[in-house]
């Protein structure tokens, strides 16, 4: 995929095809419930959804929820977005809706790559964690599934207090799957997150931010990171890159390309080269950061995108307020943008999990 510049073109569209699920996850972003919502936007609306996808010079295009798996005519949008040349991926929930000919019909659909979540290397975290006993083992059983058909799988892992210590065995668990990436989410306090999920410090995830960035260059997968861009801060003072110097690339693709739907060679964050569609078509900076900029319904989403205010000043880190806006990392970095609106109220304040301090911040 060549460079884009993020002011016009997202390198990655998230859709919210469904709240509903049949999970209950303890830190679900989207409070899914069991039944679809009628204000879901219907085939012909997705079908022009992906039309306005592929407008966006082709961005990766991920179908979540709730669970894709949900709906019946995913297989109809999958064939879309592949006749449009998009790489579409599937962020589906691990239930038994997710059968091998399910599978089968998506891969020849044209689904470029799979994604479950795994929240603990154990079914005791990991249920825990998704409320609905025997959850892990049919993640693992469906894993291997989707590997006996030669489609690459994604592993998505929220930390918490409930997992922090858990992430090395969580790190072999990916391995000996096979996956082709990790990718590790910093929790946000939205959705039922909000109720009582336990976050870790700002020492922790700095902690975990270096760790990530230690074990992207020995293991066989790629491991990027959402909503923790510290991550891409860290690495460049390891590196020596230079404190006020951009062009740091995503956590897991220093070891080279791996298979799957490839990572950003530019930093991406919310509203900067990434943006999220809900099932209503709201137009968000990210899923976490419940801003709307528009919606789909009523404008192109290219134009939301490029023209939006937030949307903009988003994409301007010299904006940012705080010791975001001073720190020498903030082209690279920037803060979770998420992180600093659901703490703070500000979309544009500091990051509340950062422990850096910008060499600009100690002049004052």
């Amino acid at each position: 995929m060549p460079s884009r510049d993020f002011d016009s073109y997202p390198f990655l569209v998230i859709w919210e095809t469904t709240v509903a699920c049949g999970l209950g996850c303890l830190h679900c972003r989207a409070s899914a419930r069991r039944e679809r919502d009628p204000q879901e936007l219907g085939t012909a609306e997705a079908l022009d959804l992906v039309a306005q996808v592929a407008e966006l010079e082709r961005p990766l295009f991920v179908l979540s929820g709730g669970d894709p798996m949900m709906r019946e005519d995913l297989e109809e949008i999958v064939r879309e977005a592949a006749r449009r040349k998009l790489s579409v991926a599937v962020t589906a929930s691990a239930t038994p809706r997710v059968t091998r000919e399910r599978i089968r019909a998506l891969a020849e659909a044209g689904l470029t790559q799979w994604a479950f979540s795994l929240d603990g290397p154990t079914p005791e975290v990991h249920d825990r964690f998704r409320g609905v006993p025997g959850t892990f083992a049919l993640t693992l059983e469906r894993i291997a599934w989707l590997r006996e058909m030669g489609l690459p799988v994604q592993v998505n892992t929220v930390v918490t207090r409930h997992n922090l210590e858990l992430l090395p065995a969580m790190a072999e668990l990916v391995r000996r799957l096979g996956a082709v990436r990790w990718e590790v989410f910093t929790l946000i306090p939205v959705g039922r997150a909000a109720e009582g999920v336990e976050q870790v410090t700002p020492e922790e995830h700095e902690r975990v931010m270096a760790w990530l960035a230690e074990l992207a260059g020995r293991v066989p997968f790629a491991v990027t990171s959402t909503e923790g861009p510290q991550v891409r801060r860290i690495r460049a003072q390891a590196a020596g890159a230079g404190r006020a110097r951009g062009g740091a690339g995503e956590a897991g693709e220093a070891g080279g390309r791996r298979r799957g739907m490839p990572g950003s060679p530019l930093p991406v964050w919310d509203g900067n080269g990434f943006i999220f569609v809900s099932y209503r078509g709201e137009v968000f900076p990210s899923g976490f950061l419940p801003l709307a900029a528009g919606n789909v319904r009523e404008r192109r989403l290219g134009a939301i995108y490029r023209e939006a205010p937030l949307l903009r000043a988003l994409r301007r880190p010299d904006g940012f307020h705080g010791k975001c806006g001073l720190c020498e990392y903030r082209r690279i970095c920037g803060g979770s943008r998420a992180l600093a609106y659901a703490t703070t109220g500000d979309p544009l304040g500091s990051d509340p999990l950062c422990t850096y301090s910008p060499s600009a911040a100690e002049a004052l």
